[in-house]
């Protein structure tokens, strides 16, 4: 698992991630159904992307988000009851 505390460091891993895929910007906006653009920017650390479409990205390259050191909770998922929290 690699850690991440900063936008520049998220665009490191996810380019070095869709390089050792084989895959170049475009393939990979393709895949994650954004724009080259927002490869382009997401690889060099800008800190003010929709982060919809970067967790879009990490899902397309096989990636998922985990957070450690927070309280556990419920995901929305699997509360049905509606409650959110409250």
């Amino acid at each position: 698992m690699t850690s991440i505390r900063s936008p520049q460091q998220l665009g490191r891993a996810l380019r070095a991630a869709r390089k050792q895929l084989g895959l170049t910007q475009p393939q990979l906006a393709l895949a994650a159904g954004v724009g080259v653009r927002f490869i382009v920017d997401l690889e060099a650390g800008k800190p003010t992307l929709r982060l919809e479409n970067v967790l879009r990205v990490i899902d397309a390259l096989g990636g998922e988000v985990q957070l450690s050191g927070l309280p556990s909770v419920a995901s929305d998922d699997q509360r049905e009851d509606g409650s959110h929290g409250t």
